[in-house]
């Protein structure tokens, strides 16, 4: 390669470097052209897929300001630089790696923590963004309906609840940052209980007072 080009080829590796949130560098001796390019296809939307010279990789990565161990940059080296979800792109590589043996996962770094192969198969295994984002919406919906229903309840029993949870503050300052302290202390403090109705046999005894003083009302018109 003429120097121009290499200049050329190692500008445009730092330039990649410098724009993704990070890159894992393969192995790919043995796959064709259609498995790379089904590759590419895989990873479309998480990670752009590159073959590079391991001598212009390491320029290109020092001048990104990344120090690559030389243990990645042995053998014919291609890079998926992860430009979308990491967990996504770990996942794509892992999935097509079973599938294709010859390509072999060396290592690599995300957000500028250097990555094994163990690593990236560790971040593989994690559920996807949008996956944590659906749990955490219905976490937050479901914590959401049980605040509306403390301010629901009768302010004695709010009064009570934010007592319990002025208290679990001032102990444990930290229980603040969880998100959940309100839904928990409102299931904690009991709701109050309804008022009890009249026993029959109060009942009785008024109905007869007002009985005899009706009965005293109506002597005294008489008389």
């Amino acid at each position: 390669m003429a120097r121009p080009d290499k200049a050329a080829a190692v500008a445009e590796l730092a330039e990649n470097f410098r724009e993704s949130n990070g890159a894992v560098l393969t192995e790919y001796r043995g796959l064709t052209v259609k498995q790379l390019q089904e590759l590419r296809r895989t990873l479309s939307g998480a990670a752009s897929y590159a073959v590079a010279k391991n001598t212009l990789t390491k320029i290109a990565a020092k001048d990104a300001g990344i120090e690559l161990d030389d243990s990645l940059l042995t053998g014919p080296t291609a890079i998926a630089f992860i430009t979308g979800d990491p967990v996504e792109a770990a996942k794509g590589l892992r999935d097509f790696a079973k599938a294709n043996s010859p390509l072999v996962i060396k290592g690599g770094f995300l957000d500028g923590k250097i990555l094994t192969a163990d690593d990236i198969q560790k971040l593989a295994a994690l559920e996807s963004r949008e996956v944590l984002l659906a749990k955490l919406a219905g976490g937050l919906k479901a914590n959401l309906a049980k605040a509306a229903g403390l301010f629901n309840a009768p302010l004695s029993q709010a009064a009570r609840t934010f007592a319990a949870l002025q208290a679990k503050a001032e102990s444990d300052p930290s229980v603040l940052a969880a998100g959940e302290l309100v839904a928990e202390v409102a299931e904690e403090v009991p709701a109050e209980a309804p008022a009890e109705a009249p026993s029959e046999e109060v009942t009785e005894e008024a109905t007869a007072e007002t009985v005899t003083e009706t009965a005293s009302t109506d002597a005294d018109t008489e008389g």
